[in-house]
């Protein structure tokens, strides 16, 4: 089934709303996670999303981070992350995206991430590959970890310092077998490994929906995406997963194998 079209669509208007309201919003931290912000525009993008699947396909279930969730009792599930890098986006910064994805039972079959204030637009379905602006993207040819930028999302954890604490120790020795570190810890991160210009995309610390569309963006462009331990992403029963941790380690297939040589050496 083509889905390309309904999700190039929704991310083109939700991209209008963001570069409308972009440097006027005003955030509000989440009570539950003081990493985590929400703007009205966060909110006004989820709703425009959710309905345009709720219209187009009726039957399906939906996640959204801010709305939550919609059960249909469908085996096809729409992941909606409204604003990934909202803190970025409050703030002015142009590194954040908008993402789209969707899951057939437990495996992302389509998606897409919009990075508004670039005007870039990122769409993949499975078995016919990644584009951008309808140009097909690539992951990159670079066989040599020293050669390439790697994005490192990271949070603190105040509430257990010893997590940031070790996992500080681990990206060091990451940065120490790269050519550079990168981090807008958005959206912005993911794609631009799907493009080719960063190596790699590492984080400890998200969310279902800030996998489901990358993971196929960066599939369809060549690359392979897993937990940050190298193993398959588990989306079993997406529904009852919106307050579990995720955590993501994307790039060439190459590359993947010299970087998961790096953590597994560490831990």
């Amino acid at each position: 089934m083509e889905h390309s079209k309904f999700i190039e669509n929704a991310l083109r208007e939700a991209s209008r709303v963001a570069n409308e309201n972009f440097g006027k919003v005003i955030s509000v931290i989440k009570e539950d996670d003081i990493n985590q912000v929400v703007t009205e525009t966060d909110l006004a993008i989820g709703k425009y999303l959710g309905d345009g699947v709720k219209e187009t396909y009726p039957e399906h279930n939906i996640l959204d981070e801010e709305a939550g969730v919609v059960d249909n009792n469908s085996p096809f599930t729409w992941v909606i992350d409204p604003i990934d890098g909202t803190s970025n986006f409050s703030e002015g910064l142009p590194f954040y995206g908008i993402m789209i994805g969707l899951l057939d039972k437990d495996t992302p079959v389509a998606g897409g991430v919009a990075l508004p204030y670039f005007n870039e637009l990122y769409l993949a379905q499975k078995g016919k590959g990644t584009f951008c602006n309808d140009e097909k993207v690539a992951v990159t040819n670079s066989s040599e970890l020293l050669s390439v930028l790697v994005a490192y999302g990271i949070d603190g954890h105040q509430e257990d310092p010893e997590i940031t604490y070790e996992e500080s120790k681990l990206l060091a020795e990451i940065v120490l077998n790269i050519r550079n570190l990168r981090t807008s810890n958005s959206a912005y991160d993911m794609v631009m490994v799907a493009k080719g210009k960063y190596g790699a995309y590492l984080n400890r610390t998200t969310r279902i929906w800030d996998n489901v569309a990358p993971q196929i963006v960066i599939e369809e462009a060549g690359g392979i995406y897993t937990d940050f331990f190298g193993k398959p992403i588990d989306y079993s029963n997406p529904l009852q997963r919106v307050d579990l941790n995720f955590t993501a380690c994307a790039s060439s297939p190459e590359l993947h194998k010299q970087i998961q040589a790096v953590i597994h050496k560490q831990l």
